[in-house]
C-alpha cells in the first residue's frame, strides 16, 4: 500500500485530456448543447460514438483481456472532468463507468462489458440515481424467470441498450431495452434526464450476485463523479475570472473591484482543495487503498463546492448569465443535480464519520 495517493497528472493524462477537449470543441460546443436539451433527444449519440469507437475511452476500466483498454480510473477521471467543464450530454458516468463497474463484479457478464467497452451498445445500471453506496435501493420481482415492477429515476435510461436489473431474489440481471417500457421523466439536469423504467414479464439474463455489483458500480460512480465537478466548477471559475476582465463598469474592469477578487480568490481555493480530493478519490480507485473514505471525502467536499462556483458565476455574469442562451444555467442544474447523485454531501459527511470512527456529539 501506498504511503499517500499521488494527486499529479502524469504526461500521458495530460495527453489524453488535450484530446477529448479538442474532441468536446468540435461535438459539444455551448449552444448545440443548448439546442439539444431544447428537443426530444437532448443525448449527443455522435460525441457519444467519438469517445467510445473513435477514441476507446467507453472501455478504459475494462481489462484488454474482456475487450477493453486496461487502463485505471485515474485516466477515466481526467475524461469526467472535460466531460464536466463542456457538461457534455453523453452516458459516459452512467455506462463506461457506473454500469461497467458493476459488470466487473460479475462472473456471469458473458462478453457484455466487451460490447459497452467498445460502444456497440450502452448499459445503464437500473438503480435511482440519488442512491449512495451501500444505501438501499428498489428491486423488481422475479417470476416465473421473467421480469415485474417499476423502477424511478434512472439516468440515461432513454439511451440505453440494456438495463442492469436487480431483483428481489438477489441477483442482478441483464435486460434489453426493448423488453421494458421507458418514460422520461422531468428532470433538473437537462444534459442527464432521468426516466421511469417499467418491467412487465421482460426476460432477463443472470449475470451475478446484485448487492456486491450495485454497490461496486455506485462506488465508483460517487468517486468518479467528483471529477466531473472539478471540471464544472473549473470552467465556471474560468469563464467568470475572463468575463469580470473585459466587462468594464465606472471606466474599469469589474473585475479590478476588491469585494469580487475576494469572492474569486475564495471560489479558486476551493476548487483547488476539490482537485485534490477529486484526485485522492481517482488514486484509490486504481490502486484500492482507502477506496470508500477516499470517496466519501471526495463527495462530501465536491458536491457544494461544484454548486457554489456555479452560483458565484450565475450571479457575477449578472443579466446575461440569467438568460436561457448563455450556457450558465446548465452549469448550475447540472452542479445541483450532482449534489445529490449518488449520495448527498450529508449521507457521505455521516458515512465518513463511521469510517474513522468520528461520532456525533
Amino acid at each position: 500500500m501506498s504511503a499517500q495517493p499521488d494527486l499529479l497528472y502524469s504526461e500521458e493524462e495530460e495527453a489524453l485530456r488535450a484530446a477529448v477537449r479538442d474532441l468536446l470543441a468540435d461535438h459539444c460546443d455551448a449552444p448545440g448543447v443548448i439546442a439539444r436539451t431544447e428537443s426530444d433527444a437532448p443525448h449527443d449519440l455522435a460525441a457519444w460514438k467519438a469517445l467510445a469507437d473513435g477514441m476507446g475511452l467507453a472501455g478504459l476500466l475494462v481489462p484488454e483481456a474482456k475487450g477493453g483498454q486496461g487502463a485505471t480510473h485515474r485516466e477515466v477521471a481526467v475524461v469526467l472532468e472535460e466531460l464536466g467543464r463542456a457538461v457534455a450530454p453523453v452516458p459516459y458516468l452512467t455506462s463506461a463507468v457506473v454500469a461497467t463497474e458493476a459488470l466487473l463484479a460479475c462472473e456471469g457478464e458473458g462478453g457484455l462489458l466487451a460490447e459497452l467497452a467498445s460502444g456497440r451498445r450502452i448499459g445503464a445500471l437500473a438503480v435511482a440515481l440519488n442512491i449512495a453506496p451501500g444505501g438501499a435501493y428498489k428491486v423488481v420481482r422475479h417470476e416465473g424467470g421473467a421480469l415485474y415492477g417499476e423502477l424511478t429515476g434512472i439516468a440515461d435510461a432513454a439511451v440505453a441498450d440494456v438495463l442492469l436489473v436487480p431483483a428481489d431474489d438477489g441477483g442482478l440481471y441483464a435486460v434489453d431495452a426493448d423488453a421494458v417500457t421507458v418514460t422520461p421523466q422531468v428532470s433538473l439536469d437537462l444534459t442527464r434526464p432521468v426516466a421511469t423504467v417499467v418491467l412487465q414479464g421482460a426476460a432477463g439474463r443472470l449475470l451475478g450476485d446484485a448487492e456486491p455489483a450495485v454497490r461496486r458500480g455506485l462506488r465508483a460512480g460517487a468517486g468518479l463523479l467528483a471529477s466531473e465537478q472539478l471540471g464544472l466548477a473549473e470552467w465556471t471559475l474560468t469563464e467568470t475570472v475572463r468575463y469580470l476582465k473585459d466587462r468594464k463598469q465606472f471606466n474599469r474592469p469589474v473585475g479590478g473591484f476588491q469585494a469580487l477578487k475576494h469572492r474569486l480568490a475564495q471560489l479558486w481555493l476551493e476548487v483547488v482543495n476539490l482537485r485534490a480530493a477529486a484526485r485522492g478519490a481517482a488514486d484509490a480507485l486504481a490502486t484500492g487503498d482507502d477506496v470508500d473514505v477516499a470517496v466519501a471525502v471526495a463527495q462530501a467536499y465536491g458536491a457544494p463546492v461544484a454548486v457554489h462556483a456555479a452560483e458565484e458565476a450565475l450571479q457575477l455574469h449578472a443579466g446575461i448569465g440569467m438568460t436561457w442562451e448563455h450556457p450558465i444555467h446548465l452549469y448550475l442544474k447540472r452542479a445541483k443535480a450532482d449534489s445529490i447523485a449518488y449520495g448527498t454531501a450529508g449521507a457521505h459527511r455521516a458515512t465518513l464519520a463511521e469510517l474513522v470512527d468520528l461520532q456525533a456529539p
